[in-house]
């Protein structure tokens, strides 16, 4: 049969590129994030019929340029909201913390080979991107795979078997879920899939719409209207922060499905930075100086771990997670700490738990950092190969009857901006198959590159990311 090529992108969002399968039932829309559009389906997009589990064949003959249709949607959580029900908002974030402590994130080791593999090579260049959204995206790659093409992603992924790996990826979505009007932490999936006679099994469509939170739809690959509705549900997912790499995303006749996974995350601080303080002040980038503007506080009280190369300053969110700040001691590049053992601990999991609570003047450059990364060298060089060689590639979990596709591009966009507000960030990932009182006093000036890490739920990195220049 013809070869038909996958195209897969990555950031806070994931795209997979496969072919179409038949309808299953449809669930309420995803929360939209703050200020951005909805995610919902247009309202002229039909639902399909319900799905059953198992393989069913598209009609044989649909009619040219047919309107797309949702084949599936997943129920998001309903989160009682602070504005609406303060004590019953009380009421549910302590629980939140009681099964929080009852299901840890163990990705230790996938964010230990992965984040270096990440941020390396930036240059003198800024890199930002999210360990937890490339997680997912692989995780659901997996899920589409064979046995046999599976095996290298669940190696990468520290995962036994199948059933292991949903249990851990619906673990860390449910873990870095938030829309309760403090916080907005939403995670989101959707595969594109061809509107022609190539059966899918649908027991792998309702798995990722359970699971993974994704929605599914059918249509004219061809058609221009289908890929302008999959940039704007991805322009809405990310809350429009990365539009201009989503507009690189296309369909063409070629592309047997798009699978997309999303994240976007807007926090407010604990303590806002007075916009009065804010001043233009020197940056001491690999190229030379540089004049920007600074985030001032002449007495603030901050959490600060002191590892034997570099120092790390908290600043805390409303509600929950964290900003910290790692940099590096003298001389020293922040690349040069991923190599660092302790460093990248810190990185993977590590936090407030070994820090001591300091008071001093923080100051802190106002941020708007982006990547835009290309990541099958970065992924073969891990292990996985047998996704991107046709020969090898097995995606039988999801179709039966296809042959000759492989993974051909995995793209990871992901930007972060930080002001005295607060801190917003967004992500999307793409494959193409197509306190008591301070204790010490410390000035922290973040005047020269360093490490970042926006720490969510048990401080997994939600992102992480170099700065060279503001």
């Amino acid at each position: 049969m013809k070869k038909r090529m996958i195209a897969l992108l990555l950031g806070l969002s994931l795209v997979f590129s496969l072919a179409a399968c038949a309808a299953g039932s449809a669930a309420p829309d995803a929360p939209a994030a703050p200020d951005a559009p909805a995610a919902s389906v247009p309202p002229d997009v039909p639902a399909a019929p319900s799905a059953s589990g198992e393989a069913e064949q598209a009609p044989a003959a649909a009619p040219e340029k047919s309107e797309p249709v949702l084949v599936a949607k997943p129920e998001y959580p309903v989160m009682i909201r602070y504005q609406d029900d303060a004590e019953g908002w009380m009421n549910q974030r302590f629980a939140f913390y009681q099964w929080q402590e009852e299901h840890p994130i163990e990705l230790d080791e996938f964010y230990a080979a992965t984040i270096p593999a990440l941020l390396s090579g930036a240059g003198e260049d800024n890199r930002v991107c999210s360990p937890a959204s490339l997680y997912l995206a692989l995780a659901m790659a997996a899920e589409i795979s064979g046995e046999e093409s599976r095996a290298q992603l669940l190696a990468l992924l520290g995962a036994d078997d199948l059933e292991a790996l949903e249990e851990s990826a619906d673990t860390l979505w449910t873990a870095d879920y938030r829309d309760d009007g403090t916080q907005t932490s939403v995670l989101a999936g959707s595969l594109w899939m061809r509107d022609d006679d190539i059966p899918c099994l649908k027991g792998t469509v309702k798995t990722l719409r359970d699971v993974f939170r994704a929605s599914s739809y059918r249509g004219d690959m061809s058609d221009p209207r289908y890929g302008e509705m999959l940039r704007d549900w991805l322009n809405a997912q990310t809350g429009g922060q990365l539009a201009d790499a989503a507009e690189s995303i296309t369909l063409d006749p070629d592309t047997m499905l798009e699978l997309l996974s999303t994240v976007y995350f807007r926090a407010k601080w604990i303590d806002p930075f007075d916009a009065a303080n804010t001043a233009p002040a020197v940056f001491h980038a690999p190229g030379g100086d540089v004049e920007c503007d600074f985030l001032n506080e002449e007495f603030s009280e901050f959490w600060v771990y002191q590892g034997a190369h570099f120092t790390a300053v908290q600043r805390s969110f409303d509600g929950s997670g964290s900003m910290w700040f790692l940099l590096p001691e003298e001389g020293m590049a922040p690349e040069a700490l991923l190599g660092d053992a302790e460093a990248l601990a810190f990185l993977c999991s590590g936090g407030s738990e070994e820090a001591e609570w300091y008071y001093g003047r923080l100051s802190l450059p106002k941020l708007d950092v982006s990547s835009d990364l290309e990541l099958s060298d970065m992924l073969k060089a891990l292990g996985v190969t047998d996704v991107f060689d046709p020969a090898r590639a097995d995606l039988s979990a999801l179709y039966e009857d296809v042959t000759g596709v492989a993974l051909t591009e995995v793209r990871h966009a992901a930007r972060l901006t930080m002001d005295e507000e607060g801190v917003t960030a967004a992500a999307f990932t793409g494959m193409g198959y197509g306190a008591g009182g301070p204790q010490y006093e410390m000035d922290f000036i973040l005047d020269r590159p360093f490490l970042f890490k926006l720490a969510y739920s048990q401080n997994d990195p939600l992102f992480v990311g170099i700065v060279n220049q503001p």
